[in-house]
């Protein structure tokens, strides 16, 4: 019962660090974010560990909370999988894309060789996605609420969809490699629309829900959920089934913000041993985790920008309009966080470098506000998608 308390009054804090964030005009994903990355760890040096004998662990150990986190992070996924794949390229997107994810990539495997050269190669592998991975959703907000020209808005979500999709799709075969059994499931789990299909579903709704239980599944089971995602909404799209919220939007919005997210942020900052993640990294481990994936991804998306020859006037106003558009693809959020715990719950990552990426989400994330881009939507819950490309 104590268990189920406290992690009411952390959701409850999420909730209220929302709220306050409102009133000084952050985005949800920030304020929860800066929840996780400062209030949370002061709340468990301070408050839970001094005065609570079972300690942290006790929180993210019981049965009713790994089947929670399943449920949660089948939630999540599933919006950023639907969102990813729904793709309509032309070339000069892929010229964008192109830098924008080899840059940080290859930044990435590189920090990952030099300063933690103790990492498995799927793990080293890894952190060269999550230098280029961009948060499609917190974007598309960004993008919806200060005037950003829609020619240029689309491009830039296409963009980073083509990355996101990229970097789950090559990390979902690579983290399948080491075990067929966890590749093979999900592979036969994938053509479950065409098996629906034959048997007379026609309700897009009926397939939401399919996917929604078989992501849940597969994350409980720790098979490869990723590969499983991609391959039966690549299904539905050649079935021409549209991909749908499981939710209405009216209920989606509120459950993700209210204990999705949280509940993911929670259960990673709570297995982490904060007193040996910040003696554990070095100084420059620190600095290289935090500032190497935003120069490089910055760097990477303006040279994207640039080379795709559209001028500068194609990307809003402002003197450095270009730049502008390179910040915007380094948004972070929601996909990073999926991912981040991902990795540490295979232990690809370690809990202090998982803090790290998590403090650099953070900061990333907030760039484009402490640049100006920091006007609140008027309904800020992420729970709208993004419109499709007008014709």
């Amino acid at each position: 019962m104590i268990v189920l308390l406290i992690w009411a009054l952390l959701l409850a804090l999420f909730a209220l660090s929302v709220r306050l964030g409102a009133r000084v005009g952050l985005l949800p994903i920030i304020s929860q974010l800066l929840m996780a990355g400062v209030g949370l760890p002061l709340l468990v040096l301070f408050a839970i560990e001094p005065h609570w004998q079972p300690g942290v662990s006790a929180l993210t150990s019981p049965a009713w909370v790994h089947g929670l986190y399943s449920l949660a992070f089948a939630l999540l996924l599933q919006q950023i999988i639907g969102e990813a794949v729904d793709l309509e390229l032309d070339r000069r997107t892929l010229l964008i894309a192109l830098p924008s994810f080899a840059v940080p990539f290859a930044v990435g495997i590189g920090c990952a060789l030099w300063l933690l050269p103790q990492m498995s190669g799927l793990g080293q592998f890894s952190l060269g996605l999550v230098f280029a991975i961009t948060a499609i959703p917190v974007l598309y907000l960004y993008l919806k609420h200060i005037d950003y020209p829609p020619e240029a808005s689309r491009r830039l979500l296409q963009t980073a969809m083509l990355i996101d999709l990229t970097c789950w799709s090559l990390f979902g075969v690579a983290n399948g490699l080491g075990r067929l059994d966890a590749v093979l499931l999900p592979l036969v789990a994938a053509f479950t629309p065409w098996l629906l299909h034959r048997l007379g579903l026609r309700r897009p709704l009926g397939y939401s829900l399919c996917l929604f239980v078989l992501l849940a599944l597969a994350e409980h089971f720790a098979l490869n959920a990723l590969l499983l995602g991609v391959g039966f909404v690549l299904n539905l799209a050649w079935l021409k089934i549209p991909v749908v919220a499981p939710l209405p939007a009216r209920w989606l919005g509120p459950l993700q913000n209210g204990v999705a997210i949280p509940l993911l942020l929670g259960c990673g900052i709570l297995k982490i041993d904060l007193h040996g993640a910040l003696t554990e990294l070095r100084p420059e481990q620190w600095l290289g985790l935090l500032l190497a994936p935003m120069a490089a991804k910055v760097l990477g998306s303006w040279l994207g920008v640039a080379w795709s020859g559209l001028g500068s006037n194609a990307w809003g106003q402002g003197p450095r309009p270009r730049l502008s558009a390179a910040i915007l693809l380094n948004i972070r959020g929601l996909s990073e966080i999926v991912f981040l715990n991902l990795l540490l719950k295979q232990q690809l990552i370690s809990p202090a470098v998982y803090l790290a990426l998590m403090l650099m989400s953070l900061v990333a994330t907030l760039l484009p506000a402490l640049a100006g881009f920091h006007r609140i939507p008027q309904n800020h819950y992420p729970e709208a998608r993004r419109p499709r490309a007008e014709h």
